[in-house]
């Protein structure tokens, strides 16, 4: 593996000319280059928000298999969520543009399917960030409620129109601080680090200095017993395959798509998702651990809790209910600043793929705003169809749940769909500073087996022989994209069939020479 110009946080003297190198990939440089090193590891690390992220998913990890499960579940998946980035950090050192994966998958593609694929790509990828950025906001607003709940020993009880205004007021609130110039983004990144450490730190350390004698569990407990009848339906080899869930959205691209807002991108981005993803799993495994020790032995207690939420509950049997509120407090900072990124990912993507001319409005939305420097149009469009998203919470938690489980299930897609163009398109791969050598097939293959695999496992329904709601629609939603993506593009004289050949360029790399871009043929 050569990982030549390995950064250092201060270090800028190996900064390289971003202008010329984004003018070798055919785009002209618009965006303000603010992001160093480690606040793009702040940025990946705020999307990975590992104490949140577990509160959001302990409810379906913890009932299959049970603590140790819980444990092992996340070590098993960590280990190939390492090698997805790997493989996403070696594209982005390639050509690091905000485009991302259309872009790679445009230019590694057959001719025959790249644009085909390409147009795939973008609007999964695109939908993908506005609806996992939904999910989130929709996260921190029932975390909300849940905090009011019990702050009031249960005397109030939310109802969905009030948790859907706060929702809105969530949306709102990210916007503004999403439609922020690029130099407070970058900065804001330090404090976001420094929140998600010390909560991590008041699980791994507090929590079992807080944890009473009766609810400590020994080693062989919470690493050995394994809980699967009384928890859930499954067969135990499923049940372990379902506990890989929790530590599934880790947001590779995300830094991706603001590579042409960071400084020596080609080095600075690929290391950033690298160290977000090292990171976040290993001391996600730590946060595992210490609730494994601290969780007591009913776990079937936990999950059936009137909290009804698994980290809550086992926070409030250890903390007691002030401590419990003081660290939700921080639980729900963290978890309300994890929609920032995901809007100024999802933003950045949607000035890219406009900048292209794919997506519909995309000579309103491709706009630079001459104050902030940053594409605010494209972050309202965000906050705008993330809201039309949540009026499916009024159609009952099926319908929210298989539109916010895009997030996950469409970002898999798109993620391995570039991956997999690198070695089947028969096109030219240059690498950049980050590659891996002769270790960068096997493991994109690793990687894409791991992606497919776990695609249909989110696709299959939360019990055996389904109902109406125990049925996962997230199945219904993804086709549902697919095919109104390929419908678009296949209508007859509007479609994109008849116009869209990939990425536009709007720049040339010199005076003279075409730029390499894929296969422009045709484009005016």
């Amino acid at each position: 593996m050569s990982v030549s110009n390995h950064p250092t946080f201060d270090d800028e003297t190996s900064i390289t000319d971003d202008k010329t190198l984004l003018a070798g990939l055919g785009y002209k440089q618009e965006l303000k280059r603010e992001f160093t090193t480690v606040e793009l590891f702040g940025f990946g690390f705020s999307i990975s928000a590992i104490v949140p992220s577990i509160a959001s998913v302990l409810y379906y990890s913890l009932p299959n298999g049970g603590p140790s499960a819980m444990v092992w579940g996340w070590g098993t998946s960590s280990v190939f969520i390492m090698l997805i980035a790997l493989a996403m950090a070696e594209l982005s050192s390639s050509a690091p543009t905000s485009g991302g994966l259309y872009y790679w998958t445009h230019k590694y593609a057959s001719p025959r399917f790249r644009n085909v694929l390409c147009w795939l790509v973008g609007y999964t990828n695109t939908i993908t960030y506005i609806s996992g950025m939904a999910g989130v906001a929709w996260s921190s607003a029932t975390a909300i409620m849940a905090a009011v709940s019990i702050g009031s020993d249960g005397r109030f009880v939310p109802t969905i129109h009030q948790t859907y205004g706060v929702f809105i007021a969530v949306l709102i609130f990210f916007g503004l601080m999403a439609s922020a110039a690029t130099r407070a983004l970058a900065r804001f990144q330090y404090a976001i680090i420094v929140l998600n450490i010390a909560l991590i730190l008041a699980i791994v350390i507090g929590l079992p200095a807080a944890t009473p004698a009766e609810l400590k569990n020994d080693a062989k407990y919470a690493f050995g017993n394994f809980e699967n009848r009384k928890l859930t339906l499954w067969p135990s080899g499923y049940a372990f395959i379902l506990s890989f869930l929790a530590p599934l959205v880790r947001g590779f691209d995300a830094g991706v798509h603001i590579s042409e807002e960071a400084r020596n991108a080609k080095v600075a981005v690929p290391w950033a998702i690298v160290y977000a993803t090292g990171v976040g799993t290993t001391l996600g495994f730590a946060v595992q651990i210490a609730l494994a020790f601290c969780m007591g032995k009913d776990t079937l207690d936990i999950l059936s809790s009137p909290v009804q939420q698994p980290m809550a509950t086992i926070l409030l049997n250890s903390f007691g209910k002030k401590g419990m509120l003081a660290v939700w407090a921080f639980i729900l900072l963290s978890l309300s600043n994890l929609t920032a990124p995901q809007l100024i990912s999802s933003s950045r993507q949607i000035f890219a793929f406009s900048r292209d001319g794919a997506l519909i409005f995309s000579r309103f939305l491709y706009n630079i705003n001459s104050v902030t420097g940053t594409p605010v149009r494209c972050v309202w469009f965000s906050v705008t169809c993330a809201a039309l998203l949540g009026l499916t919470s009024f159609a009952g938690p099926e319908a929210t749940g298989a539109i916010f489980s895009l997030g996950v299930v469409g970002q898999y897609v798109a993620n391995s769909i570039p991956i997999s163009a690198r070695y089947l398109g028969g096109q030219p791969f240059t690498p950049g500073p980050f590659h891996l050598g002769v270790f960068s097939k096997p493991v994109a293959t690793i990687a894409v087996l791991w992606m497919w695999f776990m695609t249909v496992v989110l696709l299959f329904p939360t019990a055996p022989t389904p109902t109406a709601q125990t049925m996962n629609y997230a199945a219904v939603v993804l086709f549902g994209v697919l095919f109104l993506a390929l419908g678009y593009y296949y209508v007859p004289r509007y479609g994109g069939v008849h116009w869209f050949r990939g990425p536009v360029a709007n720049v040339k790399s010199d005076a003279d020479a075409p730029v390499e871009k894929g296969d422009l043929d045709g484009l005016a």
